[in-house]
């Protein structure tokens, strides 16, 4: 056989299909018509393979046609051949339609400790070819994540401009006055400026809350007395110190009677959360049942959180 396979000079699928329809039906006006080609056309090309081998493959007789040795021998590997070329297509195919899409979800601890398993319900049924990870990160790592390109979109809270991302605000929410049951008044609100005459366990300078807190005591011109700094994993047990943080932190606390949580009044204190994604396209953003399943998690955070939020969308 010529090695110039698949070639405008040697064997090419189209003769060996042909030539498999002839053998097959044993009529070049019916495998013309099967084929969908005109009859001199068919004749052109298998004259042209029986050129390229060398040899004639069928003999035409009365009845029809029949093939030779070497036309039973070239007809048994075309089946071969074509069979596997259509098989291979098949599942090229296949393996397109069934590629799965991943969404790369950034999220931080107050939201991944209320919505838990929320994250990814449903979705498998909703979205069967959408693969969803998530990646709980404090706000600077996953800036840089999205930045980088290694997360598609995040909720972030008081996040500002960043160069390459687009942010948008879906949610307010409020900052609580948070003690525990042994302290706790009968009042259900607490003035800023009373709240701030506790000692209190408050993140590192860098904290998201710590700032929110810090700030607005400035503008007031008023001291926060810090007692102690927690990290995110110890932030309920800061002992006698109160603390000033989302609801979403401390709810299992509160429903277990633990804590008690007041909502700060004159001034409120409160956070907002934003959707954050790359200004480039990120075609996985595009679908919308991704979409959809985005906005699923907001209506089921803001639920959680009820009555110290609300959706600004």
């Amino acid at each position: 056989m010529s090695s110039h396979f698949g070639e405008e000079h040697g064997i090419n699928f189209r003769q060996l299909t042909y030539f498999r329809k002839v053998v097959e039906l044993g009529n070049m006006t019916a495998a013309a018509d099967m084929l969908n080609v005109a009859q001199p056309a068919l004749g052109s090309q298998i004259k042209q393979l029986e050129g390229e081998l060398g040899i004639e493959l069928l003999v035409r007789h009365s009845r029809g046609i029949t093939p030779t040795p070497a036309g039973r021998l070239l007809y048994t590997h075309a089946q071969h051949i074509l069979d596997d070329v259509a098989t291979a297509a098949n599942e090229v195919r296949a393996l397109k339609a069934a590629k799965r899409i991943e969404l790369r979800l950034g999220v931080g601890r107050t939201m991944s400790t209320l919505l838990g398993q929320d994250l990814l319900a449903d979705a498998h049924q909703t979205m069967p070819d959408v693969t969803i990870r998530v990646v709980e990160e404090r706000p600077p790592a996953l800036l840089h994540a999205l930045e980088a390109g290694e997360v598609d979109v995040a909720f972030l809270n008081n996040v500002g401009e960043w160069s390459g991302l687009k942010r948008t605000a879906v949610l307010e929410e409020d900052l609580l006055f948070v003690t525990a049951s042994s302290q706790a008044a009968q009042e259900e609100s607490i003035e800023f400026t009373e709240a701030l005459q506790y000692d209190l366990a408050i993140g590192g300078e860098r904290g998201v809350l710590r700032h929110i807190v810090e700030s607005e005591a400035r503008r007031l011109s008023l001291d926060v007395r810090i007692a102690r700094e927690v990290h995110s994993d110890d932030s309920v047990a800061f002992g006698n110190a109160a603390m000033i943080m989302p609801y979403g932190l401390i709810a299992k606390e509160v429903r277990e009677g633990t804590l008690v949580a007041r909502r700060i009044i004159k001034p409120a204190l409160t956070r907002t959360l934003y959707m954050v994604r790359p200004h480039c396209e990120v075609p996985v953003l595009d679908d919308p049942r991704v979409v959809h399943h985005l906005q699923k998690l907001m209506n089921v955070y803001l639920s959680l959180v009820k009555p110290w939020a609300r959706l600004l969308q």
